[in-house]
């Protein structure tokens, strides 16, 4: 028996986005002695280090969504790429593939490549910036820090929610799954800087229970079957200003975070290939001269 498809085929049969809604409403309960036994388990099993959270004791957290949204110790992740010409890591999580975009194609796995326009929403004019440019998309394990910050200085032009399935996004899954990031529900923030655009992509996950930004709160759930997008001012007091390094939106249960930029804007840094870890702050890339 081909195990591999069996968990594969056991993706496409669960009801995913009913056991999502569910995990949902139990990570924002308060149940009390449950959920301090749970996010303990939690820990034991995915060997967190609870020494790097702002408040360290678990009992600290009345839902899981407390625990699992948990600040760090802001001297722990120092932004490193500070200087102008520097982009920063948005997240901690693991390079799962970056480079090129070709022809409107980003690559997903082996054998496996997905439409920049499908991710970004459909719009052709939101994507065209970015045909033949770079991207990174970014693997967060429920390890991880889940808070998302900004790689550069921006101001937010446009949020796309874009319905969709909620396959795991590990990297099996992303080696077997066709087109998974630009079938799966995101939200969509383009963002403009003084060197170019660029897009920040965040991917929901089976048992992601909710998506938001700073700007707007929950995004999802819930949204439905049709996508919605918002326009915002480029300057005036209503304008979304976030500086580099600044939160920018989180994940409560874990995701994946793609980045697109134009051609010729970010050179990444040369240590940077699939699988490499990656640290909120830390050098994700440099200005292409």
């Amino acid at each position: 028996m081909n195990w591999d498809s069996v968990k594969i085929q056991a993706q496409h049969w669960t009801p995913k986005h009913a056991l999502s809604r569910l995990v949902g409403r139990f990570a924002a309960a308060k149940a009390g002695w449950f959920t301090q036994l749970f996010i303990r388990w939690f820990i034991r099993q995915y060997k967190i280090n609870m020494s790097e959270a702002l408040h360290e004791d678990p009992r600290a957290y009345k839902t899981f969504n407390e625990f699992f949204t948990r600040q760090l110790k802001p001297e722990l992740r120092p932004l490193k790429a500070a200087a102008e010409h520097e982009f920063a890591h948005p997240v901690d999580g693991a390079i799962s593939q970056l480079g090129d975009i070709e022809d409107g194609r980003i690559f997903q796995a082996k054998g496996h490549d997905y439409s920049l326009t499908e991710l970004l929403g459909g719009d052709p004019r939101d994507s065209h910036p970015f045909k033949s440019g770079d991207f990174a998309t970014i693997y967060l394990a429920p390890k991880d820090y889940h808070r998302i910050h900004m790689p550069c200085d921006g101001v937010l032009r446009k949020m796309i929610y874009v319905p969709g399935d909620l396959y795991s996004v590990n990297p099996f899954t992303a080696a077997n799954v066709p087109n998974l990031f630009a079938r799966n529900e995101r939200v969509v923030c383009i963002f403009d800087s003084e060197h170019g655009p660029f897009a920040m992509v965040l991917v929901g996950a089976t048992i992601v229970a909710s998506i938001g930004t700073v700007w707007s709160g929950t995004v999802t759930p819930p949204r439905g079957p049709s996508v919605h997008s918002w326009n915002y001012p480029s300057s005036g007091e209503q304008a979304i200003v976030l500086k580099k390094g600044e939160e920018m939106g989180h994940f409560k249960l874990g995701s994946t975070v793609i980045l697109t930029f134009p051609d010729d804007m970010i050179d990444f840094a040369d240590e940077l290939e699939h699988g490499s870890v990656t640290r909120m702050g830390e050098l994700l890339g440099t200005l292409d001269d």
